[in-house]
């Protein structure tokens, strides 16, 4: 019987977070619709240590049978992206919202103890403040960020009327291995580096001034595990995860060209709709709350992000 199961488990932090879970000798289960995600992410795992299940985390009958026998459900399934989220909002909230209360329902059918979920730090918004405290008030820029701030309300809200435990991890600008470089939707890391590596320009939406809090996967992984195995009660808190480090595009495009020896070339476009200016995280909750430190800043993990794009896996 699987003790973990992992929505979104064949995607980019879903895979990650699986892989680390069967290292640890947990037993998992997935459940991914493989729109985004794919299972060679979880290639070299043993069937009978990650079970996988193709299917859609809005499919009650589905999810009620996932979460059987289950103790953690980390919900990473979503519509990911905020360009795509404002193509077809219609999907982002099916998915985001409708997908996330489906999940959290049979979970507290199934009797599971606890349910984390993969928040968004578009939730803040372009206030000006900064760095971005989890008591701030919030102020959604596009439908992903509205649909993201909506499945923490439930989360809370579910912890308060049914007593299952819940926590959203509000992620920023997670980069790594097994996330898509391609696609005009690509994350803006993966993006840079494949086209470094072609010998392509870099597309720069805007004048490289923007500003993120880009943080490796290794240290959502580890937030996650931390989360999972909390001694905590938890009841719907939300918490940055993050490195605390304020990073312009320019800046990441400047260390790209030191890590590859050669300074990329850049094509600067219009900024685009829904995307916030600046960012970047407080993560005194993190420290406090789940005894949470970055395992990686984001110039250490550009080098293994490089790597990853350099392999067939990459462009599979």
């Amino acid at each position: 019987m699987a003790r973990f199961l992992v929505t979104g488990g064949a995607g980019f932090i879903g895979s990650n977070l699986v892989l680390a879970l069967a290292r640890a000798g947990e037993r998992v289960r997935v459940v991914d619709d493989l729109s985004f995600g794919s299972w060679d992410n979880l290639e070299g795992t043993d069937p009978d240590q990650v079970e996988r299940i193709a299917g859609d985390v809005r499919d009650a009958e589905l999810m009620a049978r996932a979460s059987t026998g289950v103790e953690v459900v980390f919900h990473e399934a979503a519509i990911g992206s905020v360009p795509i989220s404002i193509d077809d909002p219609v999907r982002a909230d099916s998915v985001n919202v409708g997908g996330t209360v489906t999940v959290l329902d049979a979970a507290r059918r199934a009797g599971v103890r606890r349910v984390i979920l993969a928040a968004s730090a578009a939730a803040y918004g372009d206030l000006p403040d900064l760095p971005k405290r989890e008591d701030m008030p919030t102020a959604p820029l596009s439908p992903y960020a509205v649909s993201k701030l909506a499945a923490e309300q439930y989360m809370r809200v579910f912890a308060s009327l049914y007593g299952i435990e819940t926590l959203s991890l509000r992620y920023f600008n997670v980069f790594g291995p097994h996330q898509r470089p391609d696609g005009a939707y690509a994350a803006a890391i993966p993006r840079f580096g494949w086209a470094a590596l072609q010998g392509e320009p870099l597309i720069v939406f805007g004048d490289g001034g923007t500003t993120r809090d880009f943080c490796f996967i290794d240290n959502v992984v580890a937030a996650n595990l931390a989360a999972a195995e909390s001694p905590r009660r938890l009841g719907g808190e939300v918490v940055n995860i993050a490195t605390g480090t304020q990073v312009s595009l320019n800046e990441v495009i400047a260390e790209l060209g030191s890590v590859l020896g050669r300074k990329p070339a850049v094509v600067h476009s219009e900024p685009r709709p829904g995307d916030v200016r600046h960012s970047v995280a407080d993560i005194q909750r993190a420290r406090e709350f789940l005894d949470y430190a970055p395992r990686m800043e984001w110039k250490q993990g550009l080098a293994p992000t490089l790597e990853y794009l350099r392999s067939p896996g990459a462009r599979s």
